[in-house]
């Protein structure tokens, strides 16, 4: 009976073929087996022809497997071609069959199931034997051996003279499969704060080898099975899942792949359509901070980010914005970077102090992942962010080296790896947003801005926007302010006390009513959806009068730099960071082009934070140096000058010269007592002056 319920299962997933899969049979067919060797079966499909066929798949899924191969052997081809060894890879599987990794458990063991997830690490791809031929050394007779996972079988006795060996492997005779072993890790989007992220092995076979590398998002269809845990090679009674893949498929969830309706497309429009679009974009960005608008607009069009460009030469010009928030502790910066994640579709957080250059970047590890102690790579922070926003809050807390690691992934775009002998480029196609306190934790009115912010220059320099959040008491700020941080309160005291304590009477007026004023102006799944749009069909171009605002702006910046002894206001870098602001600001109205007012809007911004950081403080003047090399050019003048200074008095005296007329000369050139004494002590960290004796000074 048994057998002709397993011939009416082949039937039935002939017939499920023949309506749904014809066309894929005959591709298959023609291709098999060099090219393609596997059909791939959507699940949904066989549940609309068969919800009972569909359900036991689930269920056994390897019997299942098997008379569906069986179903696609008998297939009636047009031409005369052996399915013998062909695939059915079943994928798509309903909602309910796709657990998160960390929620497997024994009741779906031998059951079919999809898992989504990052691949971590990857095995070379080796051939497994899956049908041993051993030759008796004594009689030549040959026996085979079914391979099973686990030990290498060897056959007991020799069939022809029945002793015991030795026995021989004959390699032509036996049969091979290629093999690779897959590790793949939760996404880590979908983690609560402070969880491990936990990972599943998976063991693929014959043509979806070799098809995946570490960092891809991919989801992952199989059989779950058991194997034991050894405690120094005792057994134990625990086990560990793994899964043996039936499918394995990359899923680029990047911005582009969210399901977008008409309808959001309509609202989308709408929005767009607006006047005020920009301030709408503003409100929607951490509703809960008071103030900021101009940091928040910058978010925003990060978030947008300008268009990459491929030049026919192969050089690539990024688009993703880089943007770094400087400011006094309590002012909300992480507060606005942990809301940008948020929205971010694909975003990876991290904090200064708990990542190293390895976690930045990727590590090479060596462990038992394998066979054998391998080295693997493992993708760090910057990679898993590739196609979204990297936000790295206390830059400022972590190592210099560390900081190092970030240069070539900021500009360039990629990270390149050279460790334990694995040479590789990763990818991490990502903006950066980052946080820093200034050097004395806060900042000091009476210094320069420049000299405040700790970090390298060559750092500095690649980001194309740095704002400084100051926090200075102002009574009318202060008061809305505390007026909008206790209304937020507020909001958060009804909603909390309408949900846990039933017997208070919060009516929905009043909630909606409170509630309002910190509900961001555009839903935040609204928003992601708008940037997703915005990003796959906007590619905007630049009019004429918007190029002409760009050029005169930093023309005209630089021209105040042709002096003999001015400094060079703004360097070229500025100027693509224009170009890609104003393009991020055209794809907020979903623009196809990018008009002047586009041009000038940005141009504001820029103006605003090169006030806050590139002005040299004695002079007034606009000054990039400040941020790409360091040192203002009146600051390098001065030493320059000092130390000339130091060094012709020194050859009046015989031992040196002496410190207090170096002062008084240096007050008749302009510096006074105290810069002069700062330049000195400076001039001797560096080693180029020193004391012979007390209060006397020689050059190096």
């Amino acid at each position: 009976m048994a057998q002709a319920g397993n011939s009416e299962l082949v039937d039935a997933f002939e017939q499920f073929f023949r309506n749904y899969y014809d066309n894929e049979i005959k591709q298959l067919a023609q291709q098999y087996p060099n090219e393609q060797r596997s059909l791939h079966v959507d699940w949904q499909d066989l549940y609309r022809f068969d919800p009972d066929l569909a359900d036991d798949v689930l269920a056994q899924p390897e019997q299942l497997q098997r008379y569906a191969e069986e179903a696609l052997r008998l297939y009636d081809l047009p031409i005369d071609v052996s399915l013998g060894q062909a695939h059915v890879r079943i994928k798509n599987l309903p909602e309910t069959e796709t657990p998160e990794i960390r929620e497997i458990r024994a009741r779906d063991m031998n059951s079919l199931v999809e898992v989504h997830g990052i691949v971590r690490k990857a095995t070379d791809v080796r051939p497994k034997i899956e049908e041993a031929a051993f030759e008796c050394q004594l009689c030549g007779t040959l026996s085979r051996v079914p391979q099973s996972s686990g030990d290498f079988q060897e056959p007991h006795e020799c069939q022809g003279c029945e002793r015991q060996g030795p026995f021989k492997v004959n390699f032509d005779q036996s049969e091979f499969v290629d093999s690779q072993k897959l590790r793949i890790q939760e996404s880590p989007e979908g983690l609560r704060g402070g969880e491990t992220p936990q990972s599943l092995d998976v063991h693929v076979e014959d043509d979806i080898t070799g098809e995946v590398t570490p960092g891809d998002h991919v989801s992952a269809t199989g059989v779950l099975r058991l194997e034991q845990q050894s405690n120094q090679g005792e057994k134990t009674p625990v086990f560990d899942f793994y899964m043996e893949g039936m499918s394995v498929d990359i899923d680029e969830e990047q911005f582009e792949d969210m399901d977008i309706t008409d309808e959001d497309k309509k609202e989308i429009y709408e929005i767009s359509n607006q006047e005020e679009v920009y301030e709408k974009m503003v409100g929607s960005i951490a509703p809960s901070i008071y103030g900021y608008e101009q940091e928040k607009l910058a978010m925003t069009l990060q978030l947008f980010s300008g268009v990459t460009k491929h030049l026919p030469d192969g050089s690539r010009i990024r688009g993703d914005l880089h943007m770094l928030l400087i400011g006094d502790p309590g002012t909300g910066k992480s507060q606005m970077i942990g809301y940008i994640q948020n929205i971010a579709p694909r975003s990876v957080y991290t904090s200064g102090k708990g990542s190293s250059s390895a976690g930045l970047t990727a590590a090479a590890v060596r462990d038992d992942f394998g066979d054998g102690q391998q080295w693997t790579l493992e993708a760090g922070a910057l990679v898993l962010a590739d196609q979204g926003i990297a936000a790295v809050d206390e830059l400022d807390k972590m190592r210099s080296e560390d900081r190092s690691a970030m240069h070539e992934a900021l500009e360039q775009q990629k990270i390149s790896v050279s460790k334990a002998g694995i040479n590789a480029t990763l990818k991490s196609r990502c903006s950066l947003l980052g946080a820093a306190n200034p050097k004395y934790g806060r900042f000091d009115q009476y210094e320069p801005i420049s000299e405040q912010i700790d970090l390298e220059p060559a750092l500095i320099s690649r980001f194309d926007l740095i704002f400084t959040v100051t926090d200075t008491p102002d009574e009318e700020k202060d008061r809305n302010l505390a007026e909008h941080i206790l209304t937020t309160n507020y909001a958060g005291e009804l909603t909390t006390q309408r949900e846990q304590m039933t017997n208070i009477d919060v009516s929905q007026g009043e909630l909606e009513e409170m509630t309002e004023q910190v509900d961001p102006v555009i839903d935040a799944e609204l928003l992601r959806k708008y940037i997703a749009y915005a990003k796959q069909n906007c590619h905007p171009r630049m009019t004429e009068e918007a190029r002409e605002a760009i050029r005169d702006f930093y023309v005209n910046l630089r021209s105040k730099g042709t002096d003999e002894d001015a400094a060079v206001p703004v360097t070229a870098r500025k100027l693509e960071a224009l170009v890609r602001l104003s393009e991020a600001s055209a794809r907020v109205r979903l623009s196809d082009t990018v008009e002047q007012s586009d041009a000038e809007q940005v141009i504001e911004i820029v103006r605003s934070c090169l006030q806050d950081v590139g002005v040299d403080p004695e002079t007034g003047e606009f000054d990039a140096d400040i941020v790409e090399a360091g040192t203002s050019k009146s600051q390098r003048d001065r030493i320059k000058n000092l130390k000339q200074l130091i060094s012709d008095i020194e050859e009046e005296y015989d031992e040196g010269a002496p410190v207090d007329i170096v002062m008084e000369r240096a007050e008749e050139i302009g510096l006074d007592q105290s810069k002069a004494e700062h330049e000195i002590e400076k001039l001797k960290q560096k080693g180029e002056v020193y004391e012979p004796s007390m209060d006397t000074l020689r050059t190096t």
